[in-house]
C-alpha cells in the first residue's frame, strides 16, 4: 500500500524531529544554519557536478517558472477576491507560491520511484531553493527594500556559487580525486534526513491556537490542488520524460516550504500564519499524496 511503503516512513523521520524539538526546546537556527549552507551546498554540488546539462534540465528550469507564474496569478486573484491587503496577501503568497520540493518531496520521490525519480527530485529541489532565495525573499520582504533584500539573499547563498562552480568543473571535465569526491559524498548524503528532522522540528513549534482558518483553507487548497493540477497541464505542453512529468506533479503537489515559514520570521510577514500553513498542508497532504501516487503508479 502506498501509504505504508512511501508516506509512512518519511512521517516517522518527520515525528522524530517533531518528539526530539518538543522534549528539549532545541534552538533551530543553528541547525538549519549548518543544513543551509554545508550539507545542502554539498548536495547541490554533487548533483550538478554530476548532471548533464541538457533538454531535461532545460524543461525542469522551464516548467518551474512557468508554474511559479501561475500560482503567483491564481494567489493574487485569489488575495483580490477575498480583498486581502498586501500584507494579507504576501502572507498568502509565501503559503501557496512555493512547495517544500526539498525535506519532504525529495524522500517521497525517492521510496516511490528509486534513485532515478530521486535524482529528478535534487535537480528541482536545487532549482526551487534559488526560486525561494529570489521570490520567497521579495513576498517576505516587500515594503522593506524587497528587490535589493532579494538580491543580498541570493548572492550570500553559497548553494548557488556551488552550482556554478560544478557546472563549471563538469564542462571542462575537472576530475575531483576520489578521496575528496567521497568527502563531499558523505556530507552531500546528511543533508535530506537533517533537514527533514528539522521540518518535524519546525512543526513542533507552531501553535494552533492562532489559527486563521478561512486563509488557510485558501492556502490548502491552492497549495495542494491547484498546484499539482497546473503542473500537470503544463508538463502536457512538453516532450519530457513521463517519470520526469510525475516527479514535477507530484512535487508540486507537495505542502507549503518550510523555508517560507523562516523567511516570514526573519521579515516579521505573519510568521504565525505562514508557519501554521506549513503544518495544516503537511498533515492534509498525507491523504492528497497518497491519493495522488495511487493515481501516477
Amino acid at each position: 500500500m502506498i501509504f505504508f511503503e512511501v508516506i509512512l516512513p518519511v512521517l516517522l523521520i518527520f515525528l522524530s524531529g517533531y518528539v526530539l524539538q518538543r522534549i528539549f526546546k532545541l534552538d533551530l537556527k543553528p541547525i538549519s544554519t549548518l543544513a543551509i549552507y554545508v550539507l545542502t551546498t554539498a548536495l547541490v554540488f554533487r548533483t550538478f557536478y554530476k548532471t548533464p546539462l541538457d533538454l531535461q534540465l532545460f524543461y525542469i528550469v522551464i516548467i518551474s517558472l512557468l508554474l511559479l507564474a501561475g500560482l503567483i496569478v491564481i494567489t493574487q486573484l485569489t488575495a483580490r477576491f477575498f480583498k486581502y491587503d498586501k500584507q494579507q496577501e504576501s502572507a498568502l503568497m509565501l503559503s501557496t507560491a512555493f512547495m517544500n520540493s526539498g525535506n519532504y518531496g525529495a524522500p517521497i520521490i525517492l521510496f516511490a520511484f528509486g534513485e532515478t525519480g530521486f535524482h529528478y527530485a535534487v535537480q528541482i529541489m536545487v532549482f526551487h531553493s534559488i526560486i525561494m532565495g529570489v521570490f520567497g525573499v521579495y513576498f517576505a520582504s516587500r515594503g522593506e527594500n524587497g528587490a535589493r533584500t532579494a538580491v543580498k539573499a541570493v548572492l550570500k547563498q553559497p548553494s548557488n556559487y556551488a552550482v556554478i562552480v560544478a557546472v563549471a568543473m563538469q564542462q571542462f571535465q575537472v576530475v575531483i580525486p576520489e578521496s575528496y569526491y567521497q568527502a563531499i559524498d558523505l556530507v552531500a548524503q546528511a543533508a535530506i534526513p537533517t533537514v527533514m528532522l528539522i521540518l518535524g522540528m519546525q512543526l513542533a513549534n507552531v501553535s494552533s491556537s492562532t489559527f486563521e482558518w478561512q486563509s488557510l483553507s485558501v492556502a490548502t487548497v491552492i497549495r495542494l490542488v491547484a498546484s499539482p493540477l497546473l503542473a500537470y497541464l503544463i508538463c502536457l505542453c512538453f516532450p519530457i520524460d513521463p517519470l520526469l512529468q510525475k516527479v514535477l506533479v507530484i512535487l508540486a503537489a507537495m505542502p507549503s516550504a518550510a523555508t517560507t515559514a523562516m523567511y516570514a520570521i526573519q521579515f516579521n510577514m505573519r510568521p504565525q500564519f505562514v508557519s501554521s500553513s506549513v503544518l495544516v498542508t503537511t498533515l492534509i497532504s498525507v491523504g492528497t499524496l497518497t491519493f495522488l501516487l495511487n493515481i501516477m503508479q
